[in-house]
């Protein structure tokens, strides 16, 4: 049997603007920009991994009202989706999306576990980590 990661969801309140950071701000690629039943397929990935697809999901995709409006709400408490990307330079992906006015929410830092990591809020207010091995 083989077994491959292919797609993972993040949700955000508006795609046009999560599309703006994920694509303009992080460098990713659009994958698909497609309408889907009544909502939009929307997904993006990293150039150096094709197969590989980041959705950003409406809350009412796929839900009730109902549902989608408790999405919503754990969405506005920062409860939801989190991203965390690999990266070769820490310091310099760092500074680059901070001069785009991103939200920084922790400054790059050495971890315990032998990583040095920072991140940023998106539009939607979900955490977005990027990563490296410490030197």
């Amino acid at each position: 049997m083989s077994i491959k990661f292919s797609h993972t969801f993040i949700h955000v309140h508006d795609q046009d603007a999560a599309l703006a950071f994920y694509r303009d701000v992080l460098g990713l690629e659009v994958r698909d920009d497609a309408p889907f039943d009544s909502w939009r397929w929307l997904s993006v990935g990293p150039p150096s991994q094709p197969d590989v697809e980041l959705v950003l999901c409406a809350p009412e995709m796929g839900r009730s009202p109902q549902d989608a409006e408790v999405v919503r709400s754990l969405m506005a408490k920062g409860a939801l989706d989190s991203v965390i990307f690999q990266v070769d330079d820490l310091d310099g992906t760092f500074e680059r999306i901070r001069a785009t006015g991103a939200e920084v929410v922790q400054e790059p830092i050495d971890q315990f576990y032998g990583a040095r990591d920072c991140a940023f809020r998106d539009p939607s207010g979900n955490q977005i980590r990027f990563s490296s091995k410490r030197a």
